[in-house]
């Protein structure tokens, strides 16, 4: 069965968006200008352009039309190139510098709200720290945002009698991020192991991101680890229609991949 005609309809203007027909921030041609160009019913418009409001390319401003997504993805190096710890040469970049630089270089205004939190484990987390579900954590979390648009939500998950005693346990950022606290107390992070899904966002998620309903996340889970067993679990979540992960292989850099500006997803 042929698909229904909106379908048909989304599917080639999903084709002129990535083809670059129109740029980021462009208006979409009217509705009656689409009605006469493919020789549709306007109902059949409506539908098509829903679709493509729904995956977070087209937007919709009330009185004004509707527009391509303004602002482009933000790339984000997954592992970024080796940093000069207070100690031996780590092989984890620091998360907020490396979203800090890259929000400069592309020339974004970065902003965060930060939040101490201390709760009961969940089983997937307390099983990537070998510790039972239910058991207390630290969750240090971090909300950022691009030029006021919602980008991510990080959580740190630090096992609570790690965190005792120290700046680990305050309601806001440590000065030089928190490796600098692991590495003071001897579990400066030199290994970790990345779990990336996709999946669509809770309710909370969606109010939260400002997604349309057919935009899911990025859910990168990375769990750190030294000589001594795990350190840390970190969960990203990302809007997928506004981040890029790029992951390094082989000799390569993660800063060194060249990313395609005009794909969609992960490199």
């Amino acid at each position: 069965m042929p698909a229904p005609k909106y379908q048909r309809l989304a599917a080639d203007l999903r084709r002129r968006i990535e083809a670059g027909e129109w740029q980021g921030g462009a208006q979409l041609p009217v509705e009656t200008e689409l009605e006469h160009h493919y020789g549709v019913a306007r109902n059949t418009v409506r539908l098509a352009v829903d679709v493509l409001v729904n995956e977070g390319r087209l937007v919709r401003l009330q009185g004004k039309g509707t527009y391509l997504k303004q602002q482009p993805m933000l790339d984000h190096r997954a592992f970024g190139p080796p940093r000069q710890a207070a100690g031996p040469q780590d092989c984890l970049a620091a998360p907020s510098e490396v979203y800090a630089e890259e929000a400069l270089a592309a020339g974004r205004r970065l902003t965060c709200d930060f939040e101490m939190l201390v709760v009961r484990a969940r089983a997937d987390i307390a099983e990537l720290l070998g510790m039972l579900p239910g058991e207390a954590v630290v969750v240090r979390r971090q909300l950022r945002l691009t030029d006021r648009e919602p980008y991510s939500i990080e959580e740190s998950h630090y096992r609570a009698g790690l965190a005792a005693g120290t700046p680990l346990m305050e309601p806001e950022p440590v000065p030089g991020g928190d490796e600098t606290v692991l590495t003071a107390i001897g579990r400066c992070e030199s290994a970790a192991a990345d779990r990336l899904v996709a999946r669509m966002p809770g309710p909370e998620e969606a109010a939260w991101f400002e997604v349309g309903p057919g935009v899911p996340l990025l859910v990168q889970t990375r769990v750190t680890s030294d000589t001594r067993g795990p350190v840390r679990v970190v969960e990203t979540r990302y809007a997928a229609d506004r981040c890029r992960l790029l992951y390094g292989l082989g000799t390569a850099q993660a800063g060194s991949v060249a990313p395609a500006r005009t794909a969609a997803g992960v490199s």
